[in-house]
């Protein structure tokens, strides 16, 4: 639950973030206005020809009798509808982000950077960029897509597809957002999609939380538009949170960290010169007291040869 409650307000910092920087939400609105135009031409043609495809889909209710014909070819293109907004919702993100992926990774890139730090990119060309974003998205929706089929044959089950699926295909769908929107801040951290995946299965809950207010606020038209910005900030934030163990500030010169992983294992600081559990020479005096000078060490003893000598015998009560 506490993860769940911490996705919705990655969501609200990420809106407050761009609302506190106006410059970069009107950047990061020309991408989403750019895909808007293209999706709204797309539902539209969908809208008029779903009666037809309905009709070709369901040829064996061509003899029922109404208000049969009627129920079931109203469903399915209320089924089909529905599922070509959900699938517009889960892909208008992935275009976007294609669409604006320059505007974006800089957006992302001042986020991280008014948190504190941000992990440098790496040294690839745009078009690779572009080109394993594409690959990434393709991944990512061919297995929402699969989600996507099951729950729309379960929708067809009488009560449970009215009320349960419903329910499932908005957290499927705001998972899936979750992980198009982070795409970005893992990109940049040339995290696979695989583990990014992976990552995001561990914290369920965060990503769900993050991702169905997107999913029920993207429903609405035109707010997609206007969000998008905020979305992508408030995913580089989670992301800073999901990733473990990067955001730890660097050590001060001088203060033994910077000997960390060169003299131990599992990135332990390595064994001062003095040995283990000694204080190393340098190592200051405390404050009002004054450091008694130090004598080179007497040099190691050779031992005695010769006739007489004990050189070789044992010590004296072995």
């Amino acid at each position: 639950m506490r993860d769940l409650v911490a996705g919705m307000r990655y969501l609200g910092k990420g809106q407050r973030w761009v609302a506190g920087y106006g410059r970069w939400w009107g950047f990061g609105l020309i991408p989403a206005l750019i895909a808007l135009v293209l999706y709204a031409a797309v539902l539209t043609v969908l809208a008029i020809w779903s009666g037809d495809i309905a009709a070709w889909a369901t040829p064996f209710a061509d003899g029922w009798g109404a208000p049969w014909q009627a129920l079931l070819r109203g469903l399915f293109v209320a089924l089909l509808f529905a599922g070509g907004l959900m699938l517009s919702v889960l892909t208008f993100t992935a275009v976007t982000l294609l669409i604006g992926d320059p505007f974006y990774e800089a957006l992302s890139e001042k986020v991280e950077e008014s948190e504190g730090t941000c992990p440098p990119s790496p040294d690839r060309p745009l078009w690779q960029e572009i080109w394993i974003a594409l690959r990434d998205s393709v991944h990512v929706l061919l297995r929402a897509a699969g989600f996507g089929v099951v729950l729309f044959a379960l929708g067809f089950l009488p009560v449970i597809g009215q009320t349960v699926i419903p329910v499932l295909g908005f957290c499927v769908s705001g998972f899936f957002l979750a992980v198009e929107l982070t795409s970005v801040a893992m990109q940049r951290r040339d995290i696979p999609v695989r583990e990014r995946l992976r990552l995001m299965r561990g914290r369920k809950a965060l990503a769900i939380g993050f991702g169905v207010p997107v999913v029920l606020l993207f429903l609405v038209p035109f707010v997609a538009v206007f969000l998008m910005p905020g979305a992508v900030a408030g995913a580089t934030l989670l992301v800073r949170d999901l990733v473990p163990g990067e955001e730890e500030p660097p050590a001060a010169p001088g203060d033994g960290m910077d000997q960390v992983g060169t003299g131990s294992p599992y990135g332990g600081a390595a064994p001062a010169a003095g040995g283990f559990g000694q204080a190393p020479a340098s190592f200051p005096a405390t404050p009002g007291q004054q450091r008694a000078p130090q004598s080179p060490p007497a040099p190691y003893p050779h031992p005695p040869t010769g006739p007489g000598s004990s050189a070789g015998r044992p010590p004296a009560g072995w």
